[in-house]
């Protein structure tokens, strides 16, 4: 199945909220080896004005994941997961991500462009709390390969 050149415009909008834990902080940060003391401690993040652990910046990849989950599972798609090479991701963000927040996503697909047998897709989520407030735009690329001939 090829890629559907209709997805450009299409959005999916945000499924259940994420709700940010003080142990997927510290674990995330582990993980990506951030070693700021305010993604540890709540004293050191309170030090800095936060109401709770403050996440590392990349954190709204998380919600952004789960966002672009929808497009890739959608049938109408056409996309092959295993298929796909992640090409691009920018972070934007409105305001930190703290421990608590419980954060929605909305994805929007902005473009499909033909390479080769594949596509180039862009898509952008608008990451949000439950309340409506602005966190982070993430944008991404993925180039789903064609297939071989």
């Amino acid at each position: 199945m090829s890629i559907n050149p209709e997805l450009a415009g299409r959005s999916y909008p945000a499924q259940e909220p994420y709700v940010v834990g003080r142990e997927k902080i510290r674990e995330f940060a582990v993980a990506v080896k951030a070693t700021h003391r305010a993604h540890y401690d709540l004293d050191a993040a309170a030090e800095l004005g936060h109401s709770d652990l403050l996440a590392p910046p990349t954190f709204a990849i998380i919600v952004a994941q789960r966002a672009d989950a929808l497009l890739v599972n959608d049938p109408a798609s056409g996309i092959d997961f295993s298929r796909v090479v992640h090409a691009d991701q920018r972070f934007t963000h409105h305001r930190p991500i703290v421990a608590g927040d419980e954060l929605v996503a909305e994805l929007h697909v902005d473009t499909v462009r033909a390479m080769g047998g594949g596509a180039m897709i862009s898509t952008r989520a608008e990451i949000t709390t439950t309340a409506g407030e602005a966190v982070a735009t993430t944008v991404s690329s993925i180039l789903v390969r064609g297939e071989e001939a």
